[in-house]
């Protein structure tokens, strides 16, 4: 006879129920699908520059390279140019050489702040600046990295949006990370006003290389996708310190300003999609003058993310995906988009769902190739056998 205690039984069905919960929560998450971002498809761009030398990873930015690279636009609202301009100013620049992705940010802040201390803490709930970063452009396996005024900082990567049921991965270290923070003025310090911090980061390849196309650094001409955010709390001073201000109705701290180089559309930063495109060149950031390049790829791309967003939507009202393209307009949509005239080869899509999965392919037969995307949104595509 097989003898089962009752605290092994009970241990046993806690396991069995906790996941239970967590698989429901995942379909109940994806069920409960985001909508579609508000603004109209046009990301950010910039050419990153390749250089021989290293940086000195200071926050100070002294190195000739780094005054040769450009700074990117000032960031916006996450949600695009209907909402306000942001009170303070934000600009990034980029290089890269043979062995890392340098990345420094310029924070205009008047009141220079931070509290968290440990590595790994949820960065975002001090002032911060955050890197997102897609490398093969699939919305799945993608990093993020937040860091606040203290040179604290949380990495990790994410397996797939959390719109779709990703998980984050906290254990996931960038190793040999180098990254210096540059305060012109006093942290911590509300009796005097500041004048920004500075950011200056290098992200190995060796662990960008993990989710890169081919496992492999940058070709030239190769664009990979990026975002950088910026989260402002509104604060007052009390006693001597910083302290987030509250909503009067509620006794909480205000919502946090979210302030980004691309604009996303929506208030949440886990849409790669919506990401800018980072265009490496091998020329040096002295000879510049390479011109960014739009990829047809990408209409093919964003046309099946938008047949994505509608599949939820028609879920939410109907408990299934469907497989009909016109439940979706899906036609409607190609034709509104010019596809066919942007792309003679391009045929319609193909829709395989059942209730709770779908597959939408369509096929380029002038690039000889057959896209997918999924009800996880990932997105990608495979050579035909022609």
């Amino acid at each position: 006879m097989i003898f089962i205690s009752r605290c092994l039984l009970e241990s046993l069905w806690r396991r069995f129920a906790t996941i239970i919960l967590i698989a429901f929560a995942l379909i109940q998450d994806v069920h409960a699908q985001d909508i579609a971002p508000s603004i109209t498809f046009n990301p950010r761009h910039y050419i990153c520059y390749k250089i021989n030398d290293s940086l000195k990873i200071d926050g100070a930015l002294k190195e000739p390279d780094w005054d040769k690279a450009k700074w990117t636009n000032d960031f916006v609202d996450i949600e695009g140019a209907a909402k306000p301009k942001p009170r303070y100013r934000t600009r990034v620049k980029m290089l890269w050489n043979d062995s890392y992705l340098y990345i420094a940010a310029q924070l205009f802040e008047p009141q220079i702040w931070a509290n968290l201390k440990k590595r790994d803490a949820i960065i975002f709930h001090d002032n911060d600046f955050e890197v997102f970063i897609d490398p093969n452009g699939n919305t799945h396996n993608y990093y993020e990295f937040e860091i606040n005024a203290l040179n604290t900082f949380w990495d990790l990567m994410l397996t797939k949006p959390y719109r779709d049921g990703g998980r984050a991965i906290d254990s996931w270290d960038i190793r040999g990370l180098k990254s210096g923070i540059d305060i012109n003025g006093t942290i911590n310090n509300p009796t005097d006003t500041d004048s920004s911090w500075t950011v200056e980061l290098a992200l190995p390849w060796k662990v960008l290389e993990e989710t890169a196309p081919e496992g492999r650094l940058p070709k030239d001409g190769e664009q990979w996708r990026i975002n950088f955010s910026r989260v402002e709390w509104q604060t007052t001073v009390q006693n001597g310190n910083y302290k987030k201000k509250n909503d009067p109705d509620t006794g909480k701290p205000l919502s946090e300003d979210n302030w980004v180089w691309s604009p996303q559309g929506i208030v949440n930063m886990h849409y790669p999609e919506m990401w800018g495109f980072v265009q490496f060149s091998d020329k040096s950031p002295k000879v510049a003058g390479v011109n960014f390049e739009r990829l047809n790829k990408e209409d093919i791309k964003w046309y099946l993310r938008q047949l994505y967003y509608r599949e939820h939507e028609f879920r939410k009202k109907n408990d299934a995906f469907t497989s009909h393209l016109k439940d979706l307009k899906a036609i409607a949509l190609f034709n509104e988009m010019n596809l066919d005239r942007k792309l003679p080869s391009l045929r319609k899509p193909v829709i395989h769902a059942t209730p709770y999965t779908f597959e939408i392919m369509m096929s380029d037969s002038g690039q000889q190739k057959i896209w997918y995307i999924r009800e996880d949104s990932k997105v990608w595509s495979e050579k035909t056998d022609k």
